[in-house]
């Protein structure tokens, strides 16, 4: 390294040098001239000192040389030993970057002439930055010109189809144990619209430190060296895009794919084959006009299952099971001749010993059927063959778990006096699309209704085998009129009972549709959401308990909220608000949006935009929608508690005669009174416990309600003695009634009685509902 500059002092301590260079600074600030504008002070800190020294290293190796490093230092006193070596260090790695990228060939350098004539272009790709440097062949196989090219290697992976991408990038983006020689053929869309199938071989180059540096290939045109029928690779990929078919759907959306593009066709046709009849599963262009009269029809039917016997020809080539081309010119049957004009191959699908469906391929012009074409449909025949019987097995497995599903969810909901309810039920898109996901709408009374929505861990025909019993269970509970804490804590008590690994959440809601009370249970599961009448939306804060199935002592606290008419209730499960990319706060807060501003005049509608936005579908989603309306005439009520009396059942005469002249409904007294003498009569002879009668006019029915304190429901006897002096009650009852039976309530049973009240009859003379309570004296 050369060095000029002043000579350098005496050789100091270190202590000496910092004591020095401290009573310079001091003199030159002493001797320093009045402050400068800050513009003038920024320029002179940057400008080198008067004296400094300089230093100018050459870059060079190996009798090379490509450059030279200068330094200027900042210090008059000039460069110390230890600052030398770091710049000759530093030197020898600028030269050794030099050295590497003077070594580098060109693109241009990478291919002869020759080559260049047939069409073969040539890359360098850096893995780390992603650049490349392409040649106009390259480019011009791709379809960019070279002015519209960036350099980025992204730009020409914009070409490839979808489908080849996934290979080409694992050999773009090379490992570290990937180097070596690699070799893939893949597809890129032209400007055009059309397709060209293109050849790669590549080769990694490694750094001194064993990562990939550089990747060096090589890209042909397919065609040059080969006809692309006879691509080894397409038949690579039909067999991997086959496997992945699931669907007899899926299945025909790749035989379109892997024939009609790549053979310039003009028509692809799939259609099953069961029991001599057609099933058309697929035709490709979808226009209907494209195609012939029969096979438009019977893809648009909802059950199209056209007979083969109308197509002789047809008929013929499955029955015999081989490959039919049929060029143009061939005397063919119209639903033919209208698929290929110009040429049509029918490929018979063998699957396990028997033809399972056909495929058509055809042209509108001349065609030419070459060997190559003849390999391809052969193979594809085979592979499609089985690919439709697997289809069918995995469709059939679908199916099933479908119908599970669909069982165990209610088939409909009830009609309610004062609100209307809505549910939404969308599988999981991956494994059975069957889950734990459930709801039910549980009409408890004329003026109660429950509604409950849960999930069941897991996406299996177990988890919804679980999802059944658990709404069965609930409704149990609920119909026998237990409040919602114990509904949930016996449901509760069942999961854990059955031993299994799954565990379930759920939200439980009464509501009085009479007065908008509503009782809410909370077991690990959302909050409910509420649209107030003004398009508000809150988040119930609903006390939650464990999830159902953990823990057999587990309490389920109640939290009473009321809701105005006009309110929505809506229930949901995690499916709906909660996914890999979207976290639940945020996904509750669309929710509650989307409630907003959705129209509560059709609850229908609401469910379906409330579901608009849901295309991830990893988790099954469910939505429970309840309008409360209110109700528009609330029911007269008037009751009674029966007292252990003899003369009981004459004071609960005189209370329902009393009431029946307050209500102005005299003209079904005796009826009424008769029932009321039966039911009380029952209760206090075969019963322990008190006794309620409870009567409510609804328009023109009147109930008669007895409640006591025995589960067992009554029991008409099949036959009564003539010489028996009991065992009519229940008979007497039916009979004057036009509507009769009983219920399971929380502490026993009810045994009601409805009679209709004559047209004309007059109303109460107070129209305000109310309800009287009394006792015997």
């Amino acid at each position: 390294m050369s060095e000029d500059g002043p000579t350098p002092p005496t050789a100091q301590s270190p202590q000496a040098q910092a004591q020095a260079q401290a009573q310079q600074a001091q003199t030159q600030q002493a001797q320093a001239p009045q402050p400068q504008s800050p513009q003038s002070q920024e320029q002179q800190a940057q400008a080198p000192p008067a004296e400094a020294p300089l230093a100018a290293l050459p870059l060079g190796t190996e009798g090379r040389r490509l450059g030279c490093l200068v330094v200027v230092g900042a210090s008059p006193v000039g460069f110390e030993a230890e600052q030398r070596r770091f710049l000759e260090r530093y030197a020898e790695a600028i030269a050794g970057l030099l050295r590497t990228e003077a070594d580098r060939p060109a693109p241009s350098a990478l291919l002869s002439p020759a080559l260049r004539s047939l069409g073969v272009g040539s890359f360098v790709l850096m893995p780390d930055t992603g650049l490349i440097e392409a040649d106009e062949a390259l480019l011009e196989l791709v379809g960019i010109t070279p002015d519209d090219f960036d350099g980025k290697v992204d730009t020409l992976l914009a070409h490839a189809l979808p489908e080849d991408m996934h290979a080409l990038i694992s050999v773009l983006e090379p490992s570290t144990e990937a180097f070596g020689r690699r070799e893939l053929e893949f597809r890129v869309r032209r400007p055009t619209g059309g397709m060209r199938w293109l050849s790669l071989t590549c080769r990694v180059v490694a750094s001194t430190d064993g990562r990939p540096e550089q990747v060096l290939g090589v890209v042909t045109a397919t065609s040059v060296l080969r006809q692309s029928a006879d691509d080894v690779s397409r038949i690579q990929w039909l067999t991997a895009a086959l496997d992945d078919a699931t669907t007899v759907h899926d299945v025909g959306r790749v035989v379109v794919t892997a024939l009609r593009e790549p053979l310039g066709a003009d028509r692809v046709a799939l259609a099953e084959l069961r029991d001599d009849r057609l099933m058309v599963t697929v035709l490709d262009p979808p226009q209907p006009d494209a195609w012939p009269e029969t096979w438009r029809s019977e893809w648009r039917s909802e059950w199209p299952d056209a007979p083969v016997s109308a197509l002789p020809t047809l008929q013929l080539a499955l029955r015999d099971g081989r490959m039919n081309l049929w060029s143009a010119g061939t005397a063919l049957e119209p639903a033919l001749a209208g698929v290929g004009a110009g040429g049509l191959a029918v490929l018979p699908l063998p699957a396990k010993g028997r033809v399972a469906g056909v495929c058509l391929v055809g042209w509108d012009e001349p065609h030419d059927f070459v060997p190559e074409e003849r390999s391809l449909f052969t193979a594809t025949a085979a592979l499609v063959g089985q690919a439709l019987n697997r289809a069918h097995a995995h469709d059939a497995e679908q199916e099933l778990a479908t119908m599970l599903q669909r069982s165990l969810l209610p088939r409909r909901l009830p009609q309610l006096p004062g609100g209307t309810a809505v549910a939404r039920y969308l599988p999981a898109r991956r494994g059975l699309q069957v889950g734990g996901d459930w709801y039910d709408v549980i009409a408890l009374s004329e003026d109660r209704v429950a509604l409950v929505i849960g999930d069941v861990q897991g996406h299996s025909a177990g988890a919804a085998t679980i999802m059944g019993q658990m709404r069965t269970a609930v409704r149990a509970y609920a119909v026998e009129g237990h409040p919602p804490d114990v509904v949930v804590s016996r449901a509760n008590r069942l999961l854990v009972g059955m031993e299994t690994d799954l565990f379930a959440t759920c939200c439980y809601a009464e509501l009085d549709l009479e007065e908008g009370n509503t009782l809410f249970v909370r077991a690990g599961h959302l909050a409910p959401l509420i649209r107030h009448p003004d398009g508000r939306t809150e988040e119930v804060q609903v006390e939650g308990g464990l999830p159902l199935g953990i823990l057999a002592e587990a309490e389920f606290p109640m939290t009473a909220v009321a809701l105005s008419p006009g309110s929505v209730l809506a229930l949901v499960t995690d499916g709906l608000v909660e996914a890999a990319d979207l976290p639940l706060d945020e996904g509750m807060r669309r929710t509650r949006s989307a409630l907003a501003a959705a129209d509560p005049v059709d609850p229908g509608r609401m469910a379906d935009e409330l579901l608009g936005g849901v295309d991830r579908r990893e988790d099954d989603v469910a939505l429970l929608l309840l309008r409360y309306d209110g109700m528009k005439s609330r029911p007269i009520r008037a009751g009674w508690a029966v007292w252990r009396l003899p003369d009981a059942v004459m004071h609960a005469r005189r209370f329902t005669a009393r009431t029946l002249r307050k209500w102005k409904v005299e003209d079904v007294a005796d009826a009424v009174l008769l029932v009321v003498s039966e039911l009380v009569t029952n209760a206090l002879v075969h019963t322990q416990g008190p006794v309620r009668v409870d009567l409510m006019l609804r328009g023109d029915r009147l109930r008669v309600c007895v409640t006591d304190s025995s589960p067992r429901a009554p029991a008409k006897p099949v036959s009564v003695d003539w010489e028996s002096t009991g065992g009519r009650g229940l008979l007497l009852v039916e009979a004057m009634s036009d509507s009769f039976g009983s219920m399971p309530v929380a502490d026993g049973k009810q045994v009601w009685s409805e009679i209709v009240v004559p047209q004309g009859e007059p109303t109460p003379a107070d129209p305000e509902p109310g309800t009287e309570q009394g006792a015997a004296p």
